[in-house]
């Protein structure tokens, strides 16, 4: 590569991952522009099945005391590092998926007849307590973190941004913007909070970091 690439991460990368980066010559700056923190909640009311969207709420799940209480249920999961994460930690899950509308579906064709306990964040997305209703599934919902905004102003121009969340775009929109850079997402529901701004979208074919740095060596090397 003739000229080296400056990118723009919305969140600090892994040592690891900024290391693959950078072999291939391209130059990481990175920020932290959302903020996630455990919340206090009560483990009441709680039905058959547990439903975790993000690792976020399994690391409050597992601060709780009661937590191991938990781990006698079935559970259904959206993402692979969120279902090891559960399963390292003794809990048994049933089915995941990429996607909380790919579960929701699973849920709803396969699970319907059975109760859920949904473990979520205050910004959470609508799409699957929405299908549940649609359904009529039997559901709660436990809010056991929250997600706060950390914008800031970014004075370089970077090549490319990466971003991993509709937080994190609605975060970074706040005090910058998006004009000829390449945006690598994390995911659909990722790239949809771009779609009005940008069509220069690339989407990682799964929602992991992992495959959004391939995505970025492949576009660059």
């Amino acid at each position: 590569m003739a000229n080296q690439v400056q990118i723009l991460s919305t969140k600090i990368l892994s040592p690891l991952h900024k290391q693959e980066l950078m072999k291939y010559g391209i130059e990481v700056i990175e920020a932290d522009f959302i903020k996630t923190e455990n919340r206090p909640f009560e483990l009441k009311d709680l039905n058959e099945n547990l439903i975790f969207t993000s690792q976020n709420a399994v690391h409050s799940v597992l601060s709780h005391p009661k937590s191991e209480e938990l781990k006698k249920k079935n559970v259904y999961c959206v993402g692979l590092k969120t279902k090891t994460l559960l399963t390292d930690n003794g809990f048994n899950v049933v089915a995941y998926t990429g996607y909380a509308a790919d579960l929701a579906e699973i849920i709803s064709l396969i699970y319907g007849s059975e109760s859920y306990t949904f473990f979520s964040g205050n910004l959470r997305r609508d799409t699957l307590p929405e299908a549940l209703k649609e359904n009529s599934i039997k559901f709660n919902e436990i809010k056991v973190y929250e997600t706060t905004l950390q914008p800031q102003k970014i004075k370089a121009n970077p090549e490319a941004i990466l971003f991993f969340s509709p937080s994190g775009v609605k975060s970074y929109l706040k005090d910058n913007k998006i004009q000829k850079q390449i945006c690598f997402c994390i995911g659909d529901t990722t790239a949809e909070a771009l779609a009005k701004i940008t069509k220069n979208i690339i989407v990682a074919d799964q929602p992991t970091i992992e495959d959004v740095i391939e995505d970025v060596i492949q576009e660059y090397k």
